[in-house]
């Protein structure tokens, strides 16, 4: 059986990380987009068993980027409609957010979340989080939860941490993804290694420790979550 998953993605060079292995090892086959380099996003999703949205440097606010707004029409129009499983990392779940009708933006003072970060989950997303606390960030915007949406998780410096849209479509601000090669490159090319200087992130020799320190149960908690929630197999 074909099994596809279609990923976009916002830069040439951008790559799915510990999510498109995990995929492969569960026998799909990735259908990579990015509308940045003009590349189209299908109308009919129908032949993917998920979507998936990652980050990006753009802002979900950027509209007169065509690449940008072709995600934002794509998402309101086909993806979250289809109820076709999803989710979106980052910049990929601010642009769900914005297209739910909530608001984004920066935090207001300067405050970013760059490293490993803790979050706790609400009320409604013990099971989501399952007991997983701390995850690789890298943002300077944030999104309220929208209306109607099933807040999952949450810190005390961003709030919108995770957010669940019916029973089919997941936002999540952090990056499960992250591997050691995505960490060096993305501290050290030329726009990330500036923003290691701003208020809230850490050093890359911090980022480094940490992802000794956490990847192991960030990448069980990814497992679980393909499998029991995305992908609904049951078999994590």
């Amino acid at each position: 059986m074909n099994r596809q998953i279609l990923i976009v993605v916002h830069q040439e060079n951008s790559t799915p990380g510990r999510v498109g292995e995990m995929l492969a090892e569960r026998g799909y086959q990735l259908h990579r987009c990015c509308p940045n380099l003009d590349e189209s996003l299908p109308a009919d999703v129908a032949a993917y068993d998920a979507l998936i949205v990652f980050g990006g440097p753009q802002s979900a606010m950027d509209c007169h980027l065509p690449g940008i707004r072709a995600e934002l029409d794509w998402l309101e129009r086909y993806a979250l409609p289809s109820r076709t499983p999803m989710l979106g990392i980052c910049l990929g779940a601010q642009q769900m957010a914005r297209v739910l009708g909530a608001n984004v933006g920066p935090r207001g003072d300067g405050i970013v979340e760059i490293g490993y970060k803790s979050i706790r989950a609400t009320a409604q997303g013990e099971d989501f989080i399952n007991g997983c606390c701390t995850f690789y960030q890298w943002h300077s915007e944030t999104f309220d939860i929208p209306a109607g949406a099933t807040h999952l998780a949450e810190n005390d410096d961003f709030s919108g941490q995770a957010f669940r849209w019916g029973q089919h479509a997941w936002a999540i601000e952090f990056h499960p993804e992250m591997t050691l090669d995505m960490i060096n490159r993305w501290c050290t090319s030329e726009r990330g290694s500036l923003k290691l200087s701003l208020p809230g992130a850490q050093s890359h020799r911090e980022q480094l420790e940490d992802f000794q320190r956490h990847a192991p149960r960030t990448d069980a908690w990814l497992a679980r979550f393909l499998d029991e929630h995305l992908l609904n197999t049951g078999t994590s």
